[in-house]
């Protein structure tokens, strides 16, 4: 996968972000645009600011159902000043991408790129791409190597400029003037609630999914869906979520399944995760399936049933595929069809979770489903052993069926 990176403080994200993003995606070639904010920026210590938290919500909350953009939180969790020589050393080791990554840059900051960290170990490690940001540089970026004095090979992206800025976002917000159009409406929906940046005003916005969306389109239920997600989990859990989302498109795309069911699956099959006991119970046992001695013992192992059901009868959705990937994501099933293999893998391997075997994300891209499946499968079962966890009835039948079928 061909993947590029857009990083910055995102104090709030706006819609020249995403813009940007998009047309990196649709003019350069890109599979993926990876969204990575600062803790703190070198070039913007003791600005006002968001929490690292708000921020990533927003992020968020402004890309649900896009698998072309995804968040990584790896210089927030690194805390301290980011330099992106170590964000590229990061990216590459953790993704392993196609080729080099592309770095996105602006124009404005081409100049003092020089003065970056390591400049000649940034260019080497990735394709940089210069977009245009300067309204005062009107020619196109191809031809202004001498006026942005950048040394290096890089990219140009030729793209439209939006004169919008986080700095004048916030300054609008505090000033109680109009900017809610300049930001993705799941941010404005963050900066309203929480009254990020002195907004003193009457929330507008009512984005939580329970009305705005009415009809039942397979990617309009994303969309609600996604943010049903957001708001139930921790952030953690749901970036778990997303990242389970996007591989199971990816891995759809590869074995030739529906790659819209894929991303639904993913997104919804924890949302369940933080219900309580009871909840779980009681949702699990309208699917009809009782509740076994393990589960009873851990209703925990309820939220796959638990999601199944909450999709049905509140989402409308009935297509046995996706309900039957999401049931059975935690416990397995000896006759899992392949859009359930597909999530079962995302939710084992997917780029957040750390102490995957490099191997098996190596197979997601290579390998076929089958194979692939065999593999995580057994790598479960033998982590479930080696911590002395009880291993579900499904799972033991799974394992069972897969090796009598190797032999």
């Amino acid at each position: 996968m061909k993947i590029a990176i857009l990083g910055g403080s995102f104090d709030p994200v706006h819609i020249g972000h995403l813009f940007l993003a998009d047309n990196v995606l649709s003019d350069l070639g890109y599979d993926r645009v990876i969204l990575v904010p600062a803790f703190q920026s070198p070039f913007k210590i003791g600005a006002e600011r968001a929490s690292p938290l708000s921020r990533l919500e927003m992020l968020a909350a402004s890309i649900p159902g896009d698998p072309r953009l995804t968040i990584d939180d790896c210089e927030i969790n690194r805390e301290g000043i980011s330099y992106t020589v170590d964000t590229l050393k990061y990216i590459i080791a953790r993704y392993e991408p196609e080729g080099k990554p592309g770095l996105i840059i602006g124009d404005d900051l081409a100049g003092s790129f020089v003065n970056w960290r390591s400049p000649e170990e940034i260019a080497e490690l990735a394709d940089i791409i210069i977009a245009r940001r300067l309204p005062e540089l009107a020619t196109p970026v191809t031809a202004q190597t001498a006026d942005i004095g950048f040394p290096f090979p890089y990219k140009a992206l030729d793209n439209e400029i939006m004169n919008v800025a986080s700095h004048r976002v916030r300054e609008f917000i505090g000033a109680s003037g109009a900017w809610r159009y300049l930001v993705p409406a799941g941010a404005r929906f963050i900066i309203e609630s929480a009254k990020l940046y002195g907004f003193t005003g009457r929330p507008y916005s009512d984005i939580d999914g329970e009305s705005v969306i009415e009809n039942n389109s397979l990617k309009e239920t994303i969309v609600r869906v996604e943010n049903e997600a957001r708001t139930s989990l921790n952030f953690d859990k749901f970036m778990h979520s997303r990242n389970t989302a996007l591989l199971s498109w990816d891995l759809c795309n590869r074995f030739g399944l529906d790659s819209q069911k894929g991303y639904l699956a993913g997104i919804a099959h924890d949302m369940c995760k933080f219900m309580n006991d009871e909840e779980l119970t009681r949702l699990a046992h309208e699917d009809g399936g009782g509740i076994s001695k393990l589960e009873q013992k851990k209703p925990g192992l309820l939220h796959g049933r638990a999601a199944a059901v909450l999709l049905e009868k509140k989402h409308n959705i009935h297509d046995r595929d996706i309900l039957e990937a999401i049931r059975y994501h935690t416990t397995g099933k000896w006759d899992m069809d392949s859009l359930a293999k597909v999530v079962y893998v995302a939710d084992k391997i997917e780029i957040s979770r750390d102490e995957v075997d490099p191997v098996l994300r190596r197979m997601s891209m290579e390998a076929n489903l089958e194979t692939l499946f065999s593999a995580v499968l057994s790598d479960t079962v033998s982590y479930l052993k080696s911590q002395a966890k009880d291993i579900s009835y499904g799972t033991r039948r799974l394992l069972a069926a897969m090796q009598k079928r190797d032999k």
